[in-house]
């Protein structure tokens, strides 16, 4: 039974978006005393110089829509991040002093804008890397020494990600998916000083690899990455120079395990494994081949690497506590809290179920439902990506359905990672269908097993999982009360026109090749195609700077919406690719749930 709905400034699931959250952190690797975070302690993600030994932070960026992008000199004097204009994603990399003031250098002063997610230092120093991408040349990948003259471009029509850099900076590793034409790609090594290419990795044309990153050690030049050639994650060891490789299979664990940093001397790799969407830390001991699983906290981790006094710092959070940074010591425990979150009220433990979809196939989802007993007003919600997975985190969003009596289901679709790259690959081609299954069998074991209400369901997410929204209150239109989708695609075919090439390539290395070339899946993948379906009210709130899902596929699909007579309600915001401000965020929420007390009366 649904709350009185409660929007009081004072109200639990407000101050549960209010707490500041640690993004990200990262440490000087010449500089240990200075490091880089991303909090919204100031009510909006951005970065800020960081005092490891005190834990003071001073604010470096102070853009409206947030910066939540970006990394520190190896010796820690200088932050690089991509200036670009209201979060539309676009524009040129600047660098600002650690000391903060208002002066930047811009990177690249005689370059049209760019899109670009990645720009970083060899761990001496000596050169930066980073990736444009624009329409024009598609991906460019420059290294530069510190006087920004150019050492070492590189150019490719196909999806491009990189430089990972040696420790002295004479070897650059790129990603592409040029071999696969798919998500699937491959590591090329070049030499910066001739640009000759070194060498590759590459596992087969199913089979990716992903880039992790270069020992920090001098005159040591093996490279980590990491390979699907089993069908789940696994580390794998190459020296570009030599060709010399080795694979750590990990046989005795099940999942995906992803390697996120090595010591200082090379010795030890840290790992995270990931199965079922439960999270576990191990070092492997590369010198005794020995894996040792660690003694820490549960929760969910997005990130971690080693200190240089033997410590491991990681970014963890759970249902009761906001993201915050944790130091543990080489056997896992718990030294200390070393970037505290804000203090908020707790969340309900979120349960994970499993059920079979249409075709049989196994899916894994997340339930959270308020107390008392069932059937409740049922809140279906899809994650981003679609190559990502939802853990347990803490979700203001969640909790807020869950204060007024809402039951939150989350899937774990098909095209979600961890879950074996078969299960990963299987949208490929003809995105939405698959999806829209695993949804439909989710929304039929919640009414199987009496936790929904069957008249009182409705569909709601972000980004792609704003996509899976929309598609599915238009190919499933009897199994929703309403929809509600945020920064979504509505028309795969303009979203193809109006995005950066960032996301172009992304569009194209998903369905295997460009609107031209397929017109027909396009359309049959976009919820467009459907809107004389759809039966149930939806509200749609878009970014206008919106590079990844861009305006005006959103407005043709508002426009073809009332044509039709369907119920739609849009509403804009002066931002990109989402809010990264918590009362932005906190006004989305009460739209959302202000919209789903008018549709269930």
């Amino acid at each position: 039974m649904l709350k009185e709905l409660d929007v009081s400034q004072d109200a639990s699931w407000k101050k549960r978006f209010r707490a500041p959250a640690i993004g990200w952190s990262a440490i000087a690797t010449q500089n240990p005393d200075r490091g880089l975070v991303c909090t919204n302690r100031d009510g909006v993600y951005q970065l800020y110089a960081w005092d490891v030994q005190t834990g003071d932070l001073k604010q470096l960026t102070h853009h409206a829509a947030g910066v939540v992008g970006g990394s520190i000199s190896a010796d820690g004097n200088t932050v690089y991040y991509l200036d670009d204009k209201d979060g539309n994603e676009i524009g040129h990399y600047v660098a600002v002093p650690f000391e903060g003031g208002t002066s930047t250098k811009d990177l690249t002063p005689d370059m049209p804008d760019y899109a670009s997610f990645y720009v970083t230092e060899s761990h001496s120093g000596n050169v930066i890397g980073f990736t444009a991408a624009a329409r024009e040349w598609g991906f460019r990948i420059y290294v530069m020494n510190q006087q920004r003259e150019i050492l070492f471009t590189y150019e490719n029509s196909t999806l491009s990600q990189g430089p990972n850099l040696s420790h002295d900076g004479t070897i650059a590793v790129i990603a592409n998916n040029e071999k696969s034409g798919t998500m699937d790609m491959a590591l090329e090594a070049y030499d910066i000083e001739t640009g000759k290419k070194l060498g590759e990795l590459f596992d087969g044309k199913d089979v990716s690899v992903s880039p992790i990153g270069f020992v920090p050690k001098a005159g040591d030049e093996r490279y980590l990455a990491k390979t699907f050639k089993s069908g789940f994650g696994r580390p794998v060891i190459w020296n570009p120079r030599t060709g010399d490789r080795l694979d750590i299979e990990l046989t005795e664990l099940d999942g995906e395990i992803s390697p996120w940093d090595w010591t200082e001397d090379g010795r030890y790799l840290l790992l995270c494994q990931l199965n079922q969407a439960q999270y576990q830390l191990h070092l492997y001991d590369l010198e005794n081949e020995a894996l040792i699983k660690l003694n820490h906290p549960e929760g969910t981790f997005s990130g971690g690497y080693f200190t240089t006094d033997e410590r491991i710092f990681v970014n963890m959070q759970d249902a009761q506590h906001p993201a915050h940074m944790i130091a543990l010591d080489m056997q896992g425990n718990v030294l200390e809290t070393v970037l505290k979150s804000g203090d908020a009220p707790g969340g309900q433990q979120w349960q994970s179920v499993k059920y079979k979809s249409g075709d049989g196939t196994p899916i894994q989802a997340w339930l959270v439902t308020p107390e008392g007993e069932g059937p409740f007003p049922t809140i279906v919600h899809t994650h981003g990506g679609p190559t990502a997975v939802l853990t347990q985190t803490y979700s203001p969003a969640f909790m807020a359905w869950v204060d007024h009596g809402f039951a939150v289901f989350s899937i774990n679709y098909r095209g979600s990672t961890t879950f074996g790259k078969e299960f990963e690959r299987s949208i490929y081609g003809h995105l939405g269908e698959y999806e829209v299954q695993d949804i439909e069998a989710g929304v039929q074991w919640l009414l199987d097993n009496k936790i929904a209400q069957p008249d009182m369901i409705l569909k709601t997410g972000g980004s792609y999982g704003g996509y899976l929204t929309l598609m599915s209150i238009g190919a499933r239109p009897d199994l929703w009360a309403g929809g509600m989708a945020v920064v979504a695609i509505a028309d795969w075919n303009l979203m193809y026109e109006d995005q950066a090439e960032t996301l172009r390539s992304y569009q194209r290395a998903l369905f295997g090749g460009t609107p031209e070339e397929m017109p027909e899946q396009m359309a049959k993948s976009s919820p467009i195609s459907y809107v004389e379906n759809i039966k149930a009210p939806v509200q749609i709130i878009q970014g206008e700077n919106d590079t990844r899902c861009p305006s005006r596929q959103m407005k043709v699909y508002e426009e073809k919406m009332k044509q039709q007579g369907k119920h739609v309600e849009m509403i804009w915001f002066n931002a990109g690719h989402g809010s990264r401000a918590m009362e932005q965020s906190i006004e989305h929420q009460e739209l959302k749930m202000r919209f789903a007390y008018r549709v269930l009366g």
